[in-house]
């Protein structure tokens, strides 16, 4: 569905007084790629999205918690060195042997799709571009928006573990997301948009336990931002740091736009959730998507485009694997 014009001019006047560089990026232009297009695989794979949202359907069937599992998968990738695949690479001291990779899911399923499409498009099919359109279609499963990708990235030849750092882990300061994200291309509106992506999938409880039992480095204190009901449910939920929690409590598998509600209940998971509406930055935007899902939905595939656009390789930069764990051997 659509959203009506009243929407977005109720969340322009909203937006206006706070945060004109949010506004701003509502009418922001897409990223000027030249080699990237929506028909880049039209006669080189025309079957390829469709063989992407098969694969997608079947893995959904099989466990609804790898949908958002790829969504995650991809800011990951894109989050180090731009979306070029470089997180798949399954070498000694890359990216995917990293903390902050631990508890990434869904490999399996990009290989099954690179597997199919290197059957049907041998040598065509960047995993970068899989990795979008994986991403893209996860997103569409769980209820969330659909939108239409451009393609025509290549595969990173490089990953590196200590370059997990910079991401993002929930304990950051908005000022130092805001930070992130400018590195990556992004503002402040993609960085409260792309937020409400926790609306749905899980975290450990070793993320969060420091809110509930140590926090400021005070044994026995509690972030006292966290809602008291919420914060005795956490409390029972989360005895062992490897027990997983719902980012959302309200509607964990329903992408909507009952995050942004919940941070008004003071029940944002990760401390940089509830940062989100506390900060005169952030808060504004939060506030007014709290009651505008469809421009929520509309702005996020805004924002995800603008993920998916951060620092491409195109033409010889890159390569296209055969194998998205491994570089190419020549």
């Amino acid at each position: 569905m659509k959203p009506s014009t009243s929407l977005f001019f109720h969340l322009f006047l909203l937006l206006l007084p706070h945060l004109p560089s949010a506004v701003h990026a509502l009418k922001k232009a897409p990223v000027d790629d030249d080699d990237l297009d929506m028909h880049y695989y039209a006669r080189t794979c025309p079957s390829f999205e469709a063989i992407v949202g098969s694969k997608i359907a079947h893995w959904h069937s099989v466990d609804p918690t790898l949908s958002p599992s790829l969504l995650r998968l991809l800011f990951h990738d894109c989050a180090v060195r731009g979306c070029d695949a470089s997180i798949l690479l399954n070498n000694p001291g890359g990216e995917r042997k990293s903390p902050a990779a631990a508890t990434l899911r869904g490999f399996q399923v990009i290989d099954d799709i690179k597997a199919e499409l290197e059957k049907k498009c041998p040598k065509t099919v960047s995993c970068a571009d899989i990795l979008v359109a994986a991403a893209r279609d996860a997103t569409y499963k769980i209820g969330g928006p659909y939108w239409e990708n451009v393609y025509g990235r290549k595969d990173g030849r490089v990953s590196i573990a200590r370059e997990t750092e910079a991401i993002p882990r929930g304990r950051e300061s908005i000022t130092d997301l805001i930070v992130f994200f400018e590195s990556l291309g992004l503002d402040i509106l993609d960085l409260v948009v792309l937020s409400g992506a926790h609306t749905i999938g899980r975290s450990t409880c070793g993320a969060i336990q420091y809110r509930l039992y140590n926090y400021t480095g005070v044994p026995g204190k509690c972030d006292p931002s966290i809602n008291p009901k919420y914060l005795n449910y956490l409390k029972r939920k989360c005895r062992s740091a490897y027990t997983y929690v719902d980012l959302d409590a309200a509607t964990p598998a329903k992408f909507d736009n009952v995050y942004f509600k919940n941070l008004k209940s003071k029940m944002g998971l990760l401390e940089t959730d509830q940062l989100l509406l506390a900060d005169s930055r952030t808060g504004p935007l939060v506030s007014a998507l709290v009651s505008q899902r469809n421009v929520f939905e509309h702005q996020f595939a805004k924002s995800m485009k603008n993920l998916a656009d951060t620092m491409v390789l195109e033409g010889h930069e890159g390569e296209v694997r055969t194998n998205c764990n491994f570089v190419n051997k020549y």
